[in-house]
């Protein structure tokens, strides 16, 4: 999934089991857990995601799934959007450490990002009908909205599709991308 990049990912999972822990950004008992909950979970999604794309991450917390991709897709130029300066703090240190020119972290709302993306991505941030308010007026026309999601997807999809058609969506479907023991489940809305 790295490739070459493989050392870089391992750099980002020290940082999240050590500063992110420390602050706050990581539970102390999610550690064992950051490969196969965190980034493999972020990672599987990279192959769906087009080649060049820009990238929005809304409410990307500690950095997933929009350092995970950035990371593995040197080619995506990844916005991680945040409104916390804690987090902006971490995330910002963590992109200098790490060395990343294709990311530019921005302490903001959603709802007060003026630009559009090739693709807008969310993970455990809000339920679907509110997350497509925030997210689908940054989803540039032909583009898509990649919201990881939990079991409750086709739940949420049938609770939200009246807001995401009346905010442009053209196709909702579910996606699941396997990792091992903990699928993926993507809700992809393209506009």
């Amino acid at each position: 999934m790295f490739s070459s990049r493989l050392d870089l990912a391992e750099r980002y999972a020290d940082i999240l089991a050590t500063d992110g822990v420390v602050r706050g950004l990581i539970g102390p008992r999610e550690v064992p857990r950051i490969w196969d909950r965190h980034i493999m979970n972020s990672a599987v999604v990279v192959p769906r995601i087009p080649a060049g794309a820009t990238v929005a991450d809304i409410g990307t917390g500690a950095g997933l799934p929009g350092l995970v991709w950035a990371i593995a897709r040197p080619d995506l130029t990844v916005t991680l959007v945040e409104p916390l300066l804690r987090r902006t703090t971490f995330l910002e240190e963590a992109v200098t450490s790490l060395g990343l020119d294709n990311v530019r972290v921005l302490r903001s709302r959603a709802e007060d990002v003026h630009e559009t993306f090739d693709v807008v991505t969310a993970r455990a941030v809000a339920a679907l009908d509110k997350l497509g308010r925030w997210c689908m007026p940054l989803v540039s026309p032909g583009g898509v909205l990649l919201a990881l999601k939990g079991r409750s997807a086709a739940d949420e999809i049938e609770a939200a599709t009246p807001t995401l058609r009346r905010l442009g969506a053209t196709s909702i479907v579910v996606a699941t991308y396997e990792n091992g023991d903990v699928p993926t489940t993507v809700v992809e809305v393209t506009k």
